[in-house]
């Protein structure tokens, strides 16, 4: 039998130490512990969940990776096309974790209406087109379908919507020009559809359409596009893969990551990890220092019991085991109520929307939550034992107590 363990044991069964002087103080670690876990897992579940919802409405425009000629110029415009006759077209076979590859063509527009007239931008899109995204972003009417003959059908954001007073089933001119010397020529296109992505500037700019459109008023070919979008299965393996793409297309193509076109919002995402980071730097050393008060109560409180061990031969590392054990109860019932409410919380968000955001500032209507069983396991562990580390240094404490004195302390 570990002797350490059991003496552990009976000091946590033991009616009066419930009642005592300590229980109060231990009961405060406790809900330190607790509410230190529901800080942090709050803090994770939001930040990666807020990061991975940005990310994704980014991608739904652009791909994990643009393929475009190198004499494209920075514009929202595809000026110089690309033929669809390409060894990674329609499947990246050369390499592994890619999932989809589509090819598009923008062009820019002016929607005029009897009223008011708007800049977009119309972005072309064919039968192999990924619509996982936009099926999300839906709010109303449905997604075009360009898999059979070319037709005038297209999916406008709810901004542009409201701003120009449109509703499914409305249709309206669109102005494109083709150069200074020429009448603008017009297409009148359907609303089928509103999205709403909550990326406003994206949402302002963007229409979809069918590419074979924007094929005629180029004068391109049907198997010519504006650009490819490529998507890859693990986000964090975009840089390995854009490296990976760029050496597999050919040379007077060029391969960027949507991380470098949109490098501001990108970067904005990433100070979620450093606020993260430092609430659990700050939630695990308030806890520990909670923790380390109520070991010294409970150290304080059994000095006679320390004194009798000590006299039967005890060493002070057994009778630090004693409180550290005892120690690892109360942190592991904090853990427990910790994540039963934080993650009940989470799992109510997640479901039920109750804390809305202003999408204007964070590009989401509402806080959103990414569950893993993962990094609920390392933060628990982690809290566990960087608490333990923590209070190995009070536990010393047993050293310095005399036997003696120790059996006559009252």
């Amino acid at each position: 039998m570990n002797f350490e363990l059991f003496i552990a044991k009976r000091i946590i069964g033991n009616k009066t130490y419930k009642s005592s002087v300590s229980a109060p103080i231990i009961k405060i670690g406790i809900a330190a512990i607790a509410i230190g876990i529901i800080v942090m897992l709050i803090a994770i579940a939001t930040g990666l969940g807020l990061q991975q919802k940005i990310r994704d409405k980014v991608v739904a425009f652009n791909g994990h990776i643009e393929i475009t000629n190198y004499d494209s110029n920075a514009s929202d415009e595809s000026q110089v096309p690309i033929s669809l006759n390409q060894d990674f077209y329609p499947e990246f076979k050369s390499i592994e974790g890619i999932s989809h590859v589509q090819g598009v063509a923008t062009k820019f527009a002016v929607i005029r209406t009897e009223t008011d007239f708007e800049g977009v931008v119309v972005k072309g899109v064919g039968a192999d087109y990924d619509w996982q995204y936009f099926r999300e972003f839906l709010i109303e009417g449905r997604l075009p379908d360009f898999t059979g003959k070319r037709n005038e059908e297209i999916l406008i954001s709810q901004y542009l919507a409201n701003r120009l007073g449109f509703k499914v089933g409305d249709k309206f001119q669109t102005l494109f020009s083709e150069n200074l010397n020429k009448l603008p020529r017009t297409i009148n296109y359907e609303i089928v559809g509103i999205y709403n992505s909550g990326f406003q500037e994206l949402d302002e700019k963007f229409c979809i359409a069918d590419i074979r459109h924007i094929q005629r008023l180029n004068k391109w070919d049907a198997n010519q596009v504006g650009n490819f979008e490529v998507f890859i299965d693990d986000y964090r393996l975009l840089e390995d893969k854009t490296k990976a793409v760029y050496q597999e297309i050919p040379s007077l193509l060029n391969a960027t990551a949507v991380d470098q076109k949109y490098y501001t919002v990108f970067e904005w995402i990433k100070i979620f990890d450093n606020n993260t980071y430092g609430i659990i730097v700050i939630m695990i050393i308030v806890a520990g220092i909670n923790m380390i008060t109520a070991l010294l109560v409970l150290i304080l409180e059994r000095t006679t019991m320390i004194g009798i061990l000590k006299a039967l031969g005890s060493s002070n590392w057994s009778i630090r085991k004693v409180f550290l054990y005892n120690a690892s109860y109360l942190i592991g019932l904090g853990l427990i109520w910790g994540n039963l409410i934080g993650l009940g919380l989470l799992m109510a968000q997640k479901y039920f929307k109750l804390f809305p955001l202003d999408p204007d500032t964070y590009y989401v209507t509402e806080a959103p939550v990414y569950l893993s069983l993962d990094y609920i396991l390392y933060l628990n562990l982690g809290t566990f034992i960087a608490c333990l580390l923590m209070l190995m240094i009070p536990s010393i404490i047993v050293a310095k107590i005399s036997p003696i004195k120790a059996i006559r302390f009252d």
